[in-house]
C-alpha cells in the first residue's frame, strides 16, 4: 500500500464515522492512530459524550467483526473468553468462543465488572491470543479493544489495575461538543432517525492490516527519538504524575508517532508528532 493509499483510506473511515459523530475531529484521529499502531483506547467521559456511539460508527466502517460486552459485577471471564462445553451429540468437548474473538470489540463499562474478569483481557490485549484450558488461541487481525468507563461514578465500579491501564495505547476525554463545534448539528442530525442505522463500511479489514504493516517504514531520526525518551523520562521525574510511562508504553509511543506521521502524508516523524 502506498502513502497516498494510506492517506485516502483513512481519510474514508474518518468522512464515514463524522456521518454519525459531530465535533470530535482529533478523537477520530487518535482512534484511527490506536487502530493502525494495534492499540487499544480506553474512552473516558461522563454518560451521554457519545462514547459507545463513536465506537460504533468506527467499527461499523469497516467490512469486520464488532463485538459489544455490557461489563457488570456478575460477569465471568469465560462470558468473554468463551468456553468448552460437553456435546452430546458428538460425543466430546467443543469449544464455544466468545466475543474477544473479533476484529473491533466495544469494552462498554469496563470498570463495572470484578478486577479477576478486567484481567482475563490482560493476554489478548497484549499478545493478541487467548489461552483457554491450557489452550492457546489467536485472534483476528486487526484486534481492537475501545474500552469506555465513567469517571465521576463510584458506586459499583472496580478502578482498572495498573497492569490493564498500560495495555492501553490511549486514553481520550471527549468532552462536551460547544455550539461552534456542532452542538446544533447534532439535534438536527438525529432529530428523524440514527445515522449509524444506515451508516455502510468504506474500508476492509485487509486494508487495515496493510497499513498496520508498512508504518514501521516511517523514518525517526536520533534527534526526534531522544526528544520522544526526554519526554517518557520526564513523566517518571514529575511530582504530579503517580507513575511515568513504562518501557512497553515509550514502545507504543514510537508506534503512536510513527503512525500519526503516516497519516499525516509524511514518511518521517518530526517532534510535533509526540507532542501531539
Amino acid at each position: 500500500m502506498e502513502l497516498l493509499q494510506i492517506q485516502q483510506t483513512a481519510t474514508r473511515i474518518k468522512t464515514n464515522v463524522k456521518q454519525v459523530v459531530v465535533g470530535q475531529e482529533d478523537t477520530i484521529d487518535l482512534l484511527l492512530v490506536a487502530m493502525v499502531s494495534s492499540g487499544h483506547v480506553l474512552l473516558e467521559d461522563v454518560p451521554g459524550t457519545g462514547k459507545t456511539l463513536l465506537a460504533k460508527s468506527l467499527a461499523k466502517s469497516l467490512a469486520g467483526d464488532f463485538k459489544r460486552i455490557q461489563f457488570t459485577p456478575d460477569l465471568l471471564p469465560s462470558d468473554i473468553t468463551g468456553i468448552h462445553f460437553y456435546s452430546q451429540q458428538k460425543g466430546e468437548f467443543e469449544f464455544r468462543p466468545g466475543p474477544i474473538f473479533t476484529n473491533v470489540l466495544l469494552a462498554d463499562e469496563i470498570n463495572r465488572a470484578t478486577p479477576r474478569t478486567q484481567s482475563s483481557l490482560l493476554e489478548s490485549m497484549e499478545e493478541r491470543q487467548v489461552t483457554i484450558d491450557g489452550n492457546t488461541r489467536t485472534l483476528a487481525k486487526p484486534f481492537l479493544v475501545i474500552a469506555t468507563q465513567n469517571p465521576i461514578e463510584s458506586q459499583g465500579t472496580f478502578p482498572l489495575p495498573e497492569a490493564q491501564l498500560d495495555r492501553f495505547l490511549l486514553k481520550i476525554h471527549m468532552g462536551y461538543p460547544t455550539r461552534e463545534q456542532g452542538g446544533i448539528e447534532i439535534l438536527k442530525r438525529f432529530k428523524s432517525a440514527n445515522p449509524l442505522d444506515t451508516l455502510q463500511s468504506v474500508v476492509t479489514v485487509e486494508d487495515i492490516v496493510a497499513m498496520q504493516q508498512i508504518y514501521s517504514e516511517v523514518e525517526i531520526s536520533d534527534d526526534v527519538l531522544h526528544y520522544l525518551i526526554d519526554v517518557v523520562e520526564k513523566t517518571r521525574e514529575h511530582n504530579n504524575v503517580a507513575l511515568g510511562v513504562s518501557p512497553r508504553g515509550s514502545q507504543a509511543l514510537l508506534k503512536a508517532v510513527q503512525v500519526f506521521a503516516l497519516l499525516q502524508g509524511r514518511t518521517y516523524v518530526i517532534p510535533d508528532d509526540i507532542k501531539k
